[in-house]
């Protein structure tokens, strides 16, 4: 066969060529299979040129009507199936290399017809062996020689499979609902004295996961879930250990304090000393303070013998005088005897001059040593504003050493004690409101409230009396007063001046003596107060009566006192005092 009108395509293969029938690349393109010439006639029609520049056929193509006897049947069934009909790579293909092979396949003995690619386009053949020309024109870009382009097509005994498709995620594996276990019996080794492993050794143990690992996971789920088990029975087992610690513990304890024996002395003890009880204490805070100062040997002994007495929840705060190592029910009983309380108490109205001597003799401290104290430190101890600088004071610290028990005991400081003294008088003081009584009563301020105070407290004898005492107080005092020309003329204020406690007093002392706390001389109050009055006698003076008692007389000389509301009155009075004194 000569060169002229040879398509562009490759030589065929002779029969006698040794590769023949391997047919490679370049024979299976020239010569395809006749099943493949029938796979793309589109329904017998022939080959259909995508530009329309073609005819029907091929023409004189000689085994055009022998297709059939190449085909193969499965081929022949999907010949007229619509999906090939719109398969443009295969036209695309043919289009790009020129090659309308449909027919042009060769058999042992029979050389087929090739194409003549001058047919429908009307160009010249080319020279054999040169690269085929453009037939276009180069209208058509390499779709091969391009770095774009897509790689040549390989030969088919060469091609690989395309690579799997990569995808960034992956379909969720069907979870399967797995049967409830039946319940097991507990194996763990917390119960079966076992092995014990612990939850870290299966996940270090877990293998690798895979296809099959469902298994291994559903195995180590459960070891886990049995490991978990066993920790919460172990929390359980923890928890009722405990409480059964604790109830024991307290249930030791109450047994010790109710039945068992602890450690005590016997006997009443010898020797004394003095404690001291701060107030709120409970029993166990008292039994320390004893066992500290070697009255009981043990707080349980004390406490023991406190719930065993009735009264044992009575023992009050203070000063007691005991012994050192009483039994504890002796000293219970003794704390409960007033005899051995050695707390000072100061009476009401109780001047601040026998205050100073008492806590001199309780401390064992040289006459005179509190007295000093109470007027150099009297600016430290506690006094409010209102209560210092005021002159012609006989005492900086009269009228507020309250009347009340106060704890000292040997070896404390008198200061100490005046100090809780002041403390206690304000906290009483404050009470009152101090300010805003003096306003509605009349007076200056809490300085003179308290004066008046004072007096009503040395002055009246009974409850009764102070009210009526302190009306008298503030009815002298008023500018109106003509009976007394606002003159006092108490002669409580003449024994403070005096340091006495006289009631028969002569006219002459009285009106000789020039002394501001003279109210038979000097109009008005005193410049303080003349004791220390108590609650009484403070409610007294902020609660008058409102009857108009201007005199009194204490009728008897001790305990009665008599009032009267004018002056003829008051002389009446003053006949029967003297004929009870048998004057």
């Amino acid at each position: 066969m000569t060169e002229y009108g040879r398509s562009p395509g490759s030589e065929p293969w002779h029969p006698g060529d040794p590769l023949y029938g391997d047919q490679g690349w370049e024979g299976r393109q020239q010569h395809p299979h006749p099943q493949q010439a029938n796979q793309y006639d589109q329904g017998g029609h022939g080959y259909q040129d995508p530009y329309g520049q073609g005819g029907q056929g091929y023409g004189g193509d000689p085994y055009q009507q022998q297709p059939q006897g190449y085909a193969d049947p499965q081929y022949q069934q999907q010949h007229y199936q619509p999906q090939y009909q719109q398969q443009q790579p295969y036209d695309q293909y043919q289009q790009q290399y020129g090659t309308g092979q449909q027919g042009g396949y060769d058999t042992p003995g029979h050389l087929g017809q090739q194409y003549d690619g001058t047919w429908e386009t009307g160009q010249a053949a080319m020279a054999y062996g040169t690269p085929p020309a453009d037939p276009y024109g180069g209208q058509n870009p390499d779709l091969y020689g391009t770095p774009e382009a897509y790689p040549p097509p390989r030969p088919p005994g060469h091609r690989q499979n395309p690579p799997e498709p990569v995808v960034d995620w992956a379909p969720e594996e069907e979870v399967r609902r797995e049967p409830e276990p039946e319940p097991e019996e507990e194996n763990h080794p917390f119960f079966t004295g076992g092995d014990d492993r612990d939850d870290d050794a299966y996940e270090d143990e877990e293998p690798a996961r895979g296809r099959g690992s469902r298994g291994d996971d559903r195995r180590g789920k459960e070891k886990k879930r049995k490991g978990k088990n066993g920790v919460a029975c172990l929390v359980v087992a923890v928890v009722l250990v405990g409480g059964v610690g604790g109830v024991g513990y307290f249930g030791y304890q109450f047994w010790q304090g109710r039945f068992a024996e602890v450690p005590d002395y016997a006997g009443g003890g010898t020797g004394e000393v003095q404690v001291e009880i701060p107030k709120g204490s409970y029993g166990s805070d008292i039994g320390n303070i004893l066992k500290k100062a070697g009255v009981v040997k043990s707080v349980d002994a004390f406490t023991s013998a406190q719930l065993k007495n009735p009264k044992g929840n009575s023992i009050q705060a203070g000063v007691y005088t005991l012994k050192k190592e009483m039994s504890a029910e002796s000293a219970v009983t003794l704390m409960l005897d007033p005899a051995s309380q050695a707390n000072l108490i100061i009476p009401e109205g109780k001047r601040n001059k026998w205050v100073y001597e008492t806590l001199d003799q309780r401390l064992d401290l040289k006459p005179g040593t509190t007295k000093e104290i109470a007027f150099t430190k009297a600016d430290s101890l506690g006094l409010p504003e209102w209560a210092k600088q005021h002159p012609d004071i006989k005492d900086p610290l009269e009228g507020f050493l309250f009347p009340a028990s106060y704890p000292v005991a040997k070896g404390s400081k008198p200061e100490d004690a005046l100090r809780r003294m002041v403390a206690r008088a304000n906290q009483e003081y404050n009470k009152l409101d101090l300010d805003a009584k003096a306003k509605a009563l009349g007076v200056e301020g809490p300085w003179e409230l308290v004066t008046i105070a004072s007096l009503v407290q040395a002055e009246g004898k009974t409850h009764d009396d102070f009210r009526k005492m302190a009306e008298v107080v503030y009815n002298r005092l008023k500018p109106d007063n003509h009976e007394t020309n606002q003159k006092l003329q108490f002669d409580s204020s003449f024994n403070y001046l005096m340091g006495q406690s006289e009631i028969k007093i002569s006219e002459k002392e009285i009106n000789t003596n020039p002394d501001p706390y003279n109210t038979y001389k000097h109009r008005g109050l005193p410049p303080g107060p003349i004791g220390n009055p108590g609650n009484e006698a403070l409610a007294a003076m902020v609660d008058p009566t409102k009857d108009g008692w201007i005199y009194f007389v204490a009728t008897d000389g001790m305990n009665k006192t008599e009032f009267a509301k004018t002056h003829d009155e008051f002389l009446k009075l003053k006949d029967k005092f003297n004929a009870n004194s048998n004057q």
